[in-house]
């Protein structure tokens, strides 16, 4: 006779072997022990995207939304991160940061982000120009706040350790192209022909959750539409002790050209943000012509194009231009030149865009029928993973 769990490969099967993947599976294992949980990646190792391609930093939390899960679970998150890489002897290191107001216009924004950073429980110190010379002697600015929490890390040496500590079954090389989600569980088709089967799905596929979802027959009434970062390194890193940020634009989820220094010892420069001509379109000679007919089909991209144009041309002069991206980076490190920048590997991010140009600016985690989507996860989602995990495993293990 077969039991009921001969019927299924797994309890959870998870989509995407990014860091938010690996933890929930991580998280489901420690929660439950004993639950089987199979993870499908479709590239050949973890992280090989957005978790593996941005800056490293550990977020303190002070930027979000008071009471918003972006807010929660970076500041719970950034303590946890410290913790499980101090338990498992992950290379990181607890900096600070400057956040440096280089214009008057800049100021009231800083203010409010010591409110802000207090309201989130975070401590902040403000700082004059003398005072910011003491942290970075060659960084210039009207006024400054000292952030204590925030770290670097390497997040994919993160994701990696996760996969190992999660007992999980993972998968690689499994492009997931078909979902049959039934009465009794989900069936998953991968690109190879294999079929996982499990009680529930968790959608962590990062820039395809929205393809994802619609595979599973949801309307996850979101898209993804891709921004490319594109950073560069200073040739002298001794130029920066740490790391420093500008004061952040409120009207778009992007904080800015900034400096930090990683755990290797270098120092990133960027990114930008500019919209990508594919969901993994690393430069402008990646076209994807389905994935940006896709992008240019919903309405909500040409409503972010004409509120934010302004904005978004900026940020193109800078990609095209290095001489303006040196000039963005002037403003806090006068220092600099072009000859002093070398390009560096770029990321991309999934932004969540509903259909009226709303960009989603919290996590955004969504249920259906045997199902978790985590349909807009991008920074500080890395710094917040373990408990972005942790609530999507609550979820997933309700659902069973």
């Amino acid at each position: 006779m077969v039991s009921v769990s001969d019927r299924y490969d797994c309890d959870v099967l998870v989509i995407g072997g990014g860091i938010v993947g690996l933890s929930t599976a991580y998280a489901i294992t420690r929660a439950a022990p004993g639950t089987r949980v199979t993870v499908l990646e479709k590239e050949h190792a973890p992280a090989r995207h957005q978790t593996g391609r941005n800056s490293g930093v550990i977020h303190s939390g002070i930027y979000y939304r008071p009471g918003s899960l972006k807010a929660r679970f970076a500041v719970e998150g950034a303590a946890e991160m410290v913790k499980f890489c101090a338990e498992y002897g992950i290379p990181h290191e607890v900096t600070g940061k400057l956040i440096v107001a280089t214009g008057r216009e800049e100021l009231p924004r800083l203010h409010a982000l010591v409110q802000r950073g207090r309201e989130n429980g975070i401590p902040v110190r403000e700082l004059g120009p003398a005072q910011i010379s003491e942290y970075e002697p060659r960084v210039r600015g009207l006024a400054a706040i000292h952030v204590g929490s925030t770290g670097i890390v390497d997040y994919g040496a993160v994701a990696a350790r996760l996969a190992d500590a999660s007992g999980a079954r993972i998968l690689y090389g499994s492009a997931v192209t078909t979902i049959d989600r039934r009465p009794w569980g989900v069936a998953v088709r991968t690109a190879a022909g294999r079929v996982v089967r499990g009680r529930v799905l968790v959608n962590c596929a990062g820039l395809h959750c929205d393809r994802v979802a619609r595979l599973a027959g949801d309307d996850p009434e979101m898209r993804i539409v891709p921004f490319r970062g594109e950073y560069y390194e200073l040739a002298d890193p001794s130029l920066v002790r740490g790391l420093v940020y500008p004061v952040p634009d409120p009207a778009f989820p992007f904080l800015g050209v900034h400096l930090t220094r990683g755990i290797d010892g270098g120092v990133h420069v960027g990114p930008n943000a500019v919209p990508a001509l594919a969901r993994e379109g690393y430069g402008w000679s990646v076209v994807r012509p389905r994935e940006l007919a896709g992008t240019l089909a919903w309405p909500g991209s040409w409503a972010i194009a004409r509120a934010h144009w302004r904005y978004g041309a900026g940020e193109l002069h800078r990609s095209l231009s290095k001489r303006a991206f040196t000039e963005a980076v002037r403003r806090m490190l006068p220092l600099v030149e072009e000859r002093d920048l070398r390009r560096a590997a770029p990321g991309v991010r999934a932004q969540a865009v509903l259909r009226d140009g709303t960009l989603v600016d919290d996590f955004l985690i969504r249920e259906s029928v045997r199902t978790v989507h985590v349909l807009n996860a991008p920074s500080p989602a890395a710094t917040a993973s373990l408990p972005i995990g942790r609530e999507v495993a609550g979820r997933a293990l309700a659902l069973l």
